[in-house]
């Protein structure tokens, strides 16, 4: 599937098939070439968040089967590494505004793509461009591990990455986010 805008990894082989079936309700489900790991599109991401998070609050059998399950907010393709850095960095600077003052770090998950992305040097580098628009901003930013205001999520499969942001609150409500 070329335009996912999910990615959700799985136990096992077995899971992997529950898995399939049980998200089937909320969108299209494929496969990858990458060991557990399936992506999605659904048509919209915050209302897939809200119907999943209402079916695992009456039955915690799909929680069981996913590892991690993480919704993309803004997507997009790329082909080197300067093209990912430009359209990663364009669409976190997008969200400085809601980042001002606040602590956060930056994920990248990265699935392909190990001789064109170091997922340390990407984080390393987007953090740094985020910090100095905070503070350009007059609203300096902090990297926070431990209980951040956001946490910033990047999911690569190949050529395509997907990227959202998350508030605390919603990382303590939608229990199936697991950012870390």
């Amino acid at each position: 599937m070329k335009d996912w805008n999910v990615v959700v990894t799985v136990n096992d082989r077995i899971a992997r098939y529950r898995a399939q079936r049980g998200l089937k309700q909320f969108g299209n489900v494929e496969t990858t070439a990458f060991h557990n790991v399936i992506v999605m599109q659904v048509a919209e991401v915050r209302a897939f968040m809200a119907a999943l998070a209402d079916l695992m609050s009456r039955d915690m059998t799909l929680l069981n089967d996913v590892s991690r399950l993480m919704p993309a907010q803004a997507t997009f393709d790329f082909d080197t590494r300067e093209e990912f850095e430009a359209k990663a960095s364009a669409i976190i600077l997008g969200w400085a505004e809601r980042l001002a003052g606040k602590t956060f770090h930056i994920r990248l998950h990265r699935r392909g793509m190990g001789d064109k992305l170091s997922s340390l040097s990407e984080e390393k580098l987007l953090d740094t461009a985020l910090l100095n628009r905070l503070a350009e901003m007059g609203h300096p930013g902090r990297i926070a591990f431990a209980d951040p205001d956001f946490v910033i999520d990047i999911e690569t499969v190949t050529d395509r990455a997907g990227l959202s942001i998350w508030e605390r609150e919603e990382l303590r409500r939608y229990h199936f986010l697991r950012v870390d």
